[in-house]
Parts: structure tokens; sequence; C-alpha cells
């Protein structure tokens, strides 16, 4: 059995660029991306009790249609125990599109926190949906 012995290949000077070393990475890139992470998820936490869970929460109930000039919709509205809600109500034809809008103050009796409205929209053409759009503490 013969044995054939292997040597490093010898690659001219300059011309394949030069080799890599055996040093480690940067942490640099790792620093940056824990940093933007952590920035991310603070930005993230404070939005959403700016903007997340809001007192007041609305939620439709249901709608009828009496006439084609007017919409009555049943909605729901959690509140701040007492508190009225400012709610902007729209009504909307069987294509989608707007045919009307009111914005209602609803005030619960005593020192509830969830109120039970229903109130009319009038409308430019016959509706067929309603929608409760945002309640907020009123202006």
């Amino acid at each position: 059995m013969s044995e054939t012995r292997t040597t490093d290949p010898v690659f001219p000077p300059g011309r394949y660029g030069r080799r890599r070393s055996g040093r480690r990475r940067s942490v640099l890139p790792l620093v940056v991306l824990i940093v933007v992470v952590a920035a991310s998820l603070l930005l993230s936490v404070r939005l959403f009790q700016q903007f997340g869970r809001t007192d007041y929460e609305p939620q439709i109930v249901g709608w009828d249609e009496p006439s084609a000039a007017v919409l009555n919709i049943e909605f729901k509205v959690r509140v701040p125990a007492g508190q009225p809600a400012e709610c902007v109500l729209r009504a909307r034809d069987y294509d989608g599109f707007e045919v009307g809008r009111r914005t209602v103050v609803v005030r619960p009796t005593g020192n509830e926190t969830t109120i039970d409205a229903k109130e009319t929209v009038p409308t430019t053409a016959r509706a067929s949906v309603g929608d409760v759009l945002s309640c907020r503490p009123p202006a």
C-alpha cells in the first residue's frame, strides 16, 4: 500500500484576496440587535398603555330599519362607573357606503359601568347595517 502525502495549497499572493484569520466576530451587531429589540418592546408597552384598552368599549347588539329614512341601532357601552359616553354611530347601505352618521351622548342610570342604549340614525337611503364606530368621554 502506498501512502500519498498532501500539502496545503499555495496560492499566488494577492490573487484570491486574503484568508480569514481565526479571530472572533465583533459583538457590536449583537449588542445593536439587543438594544433595538429592547427599545421596540418598551415602545410597544408604552403605546399599549396609552392607546390599547380603553375605558370606553362599545358593543353592537343589533339594528333594525323601520323605514328608508332611519336606522335604529341598539348597543352597549362599558364605561367608568357612572360616567357618560359620547358615541359615533354609522349607518351603511347594502354596498357598504355610509348613508348616515350621528354622534350621541348616552348616560348611565346611577353608578353603572354598562350603558344599554338604542338610538336612531337618520339616513339618506335605505340602510342595511348599523355600526358603533367609537365611544369616548364627552367633550
